[in-house]
């Protein structure tokens, strides 16, 4: 089934139908993936932009080898060095690339909105990549497909987002999926770094990290982005990683075994310590697996393209 919608811009767009069919493709992608040949050429008359206006590493990368491992043409695109730094506009540069004869732009921007903003301007179906502080979709997609992996069901678990929550358009698009299937979601941290009124959203709120972790199921731990700061809102890294980095020993201190996650990239020794990182609670690097699975789905289903069941 087609999604409900054209472009990816928020979760806030989707459907729970729309999730659940998203969910149903990367499971097969997944099992594509872990074949010897790891291609389903169903995109192979495919061409896709990624447009990325900010530094990224993971997310482009897992991008642009979902897009390989469909078959597609890529072109990929970044803002330094290129005419948007000699004042070219966004519509300017994007519609060059679609001069190209592009099918689809996968973009990333500093400025909130700006998907939703190319959106009423070109026809070229568009994958947010993360806007801004707004949102960054197929990373909730692929944390709540993390979950649903390794507890076989998201509904009714409770998920604890922890960190700067403020400056994360990975929280936001967290809370809104996680929310739309059900689970209960709890921000945590110092209050200078958790939204005024986020508790309308349906989370609730704590500032006590242990706390935070006795009650949830899964800690989604998200680092600080010192970039997106204008002012200091906190004494020093070194203060937040005494009352709110996750270590071992406090792991160990809780009446039971959690999930540990996080998007990257990490800040070890101030969000999340090693010894945390790479134990057997954390899921981190199944969240990097599955986030090819989930972007090569995500992709696929915007395309319109009807052919999978036939190549795999």
């Amino acid at each position: 089934m087609p999604l409900s919608v054209k472009h990816l811009l928020g979760i806030n767009e989707l459907t729970v139908e729309d999730i659940e069919q998203i969910f149903k493709t990367a499971d097969n992608f997944k099992l594509v993936l872990n074949r010897p040949i790891k291609k389903v050429p169903t995109l192979r008359d495919t061409a896709i932009a990624n447009i990325f206006f900010e530094n990224s590493t993971r997310t482009r990368i897992s991008f642009e080898l979902a897009e390989k491992r469909l078959g597609a043409e890529t072109i990929s695109f970044s803002a330094s060095g290129s005419s948007v730094s000699k004042g070219e506009t966004l519509i300017d540069t994007v519609n060059n690339i679609l001069a190209m004869k592009v099918d689809m732009v996968v973009m990333r921007h500093s400025a909130s909105g700006a998907p939703w903003f190319l959106s009423q301007h070109i026809d070229a179906g568009i994958i947010n990549a993360g806007d801004g502080i707004n949102q960054h979709p197929t990373q909730a997609l692929l944390d709540a497909f993390s979950i649903r992996e390794k507890l076989g069901s998201v509904k009714g678990k409770r998920v604890a987002i922890i960190g700067d929550i403020m400056h994360s358009r990975v929280a936001l698009s967290n809370i809104y999926c996680l929310l739309k299937l059900g689970a209960d979601v709890m921000v945590a941290g110092p209050p200078t770094l958790i939204p005024k009124h986020i508790a309308s959203l349906g989370v609730l709120v704590e500032y006590n990290i242990k706390k935070a972790l006795e009650w949830c199921d899964v800690a989604n731990i998200l680092r600080i982005q010192l970039e997106r700061m204008q002012k200091p809102l906190f004494s020093t890294l070194r203060e937040y990683s005494l009352y709110y980095g996750i270590s071992k020993d406090l792991l160990d201190s809780l009446s039971k075994k959690i999930i540990i996650m996080h998007p990257g990239p990490i800040n070890r020794g101030v969000e999340l310590f090693s010894d945390v990182a790479d134990s057997k609670q954390s899921i981190i690097l199944n969240q990097v697996e599955n986030g090819v699975a989930i972007r090569m789905a995500v992709i696929y289903l915007l395309s319109g393209k009807r052919e999978l069941n036939e190549q795999m």
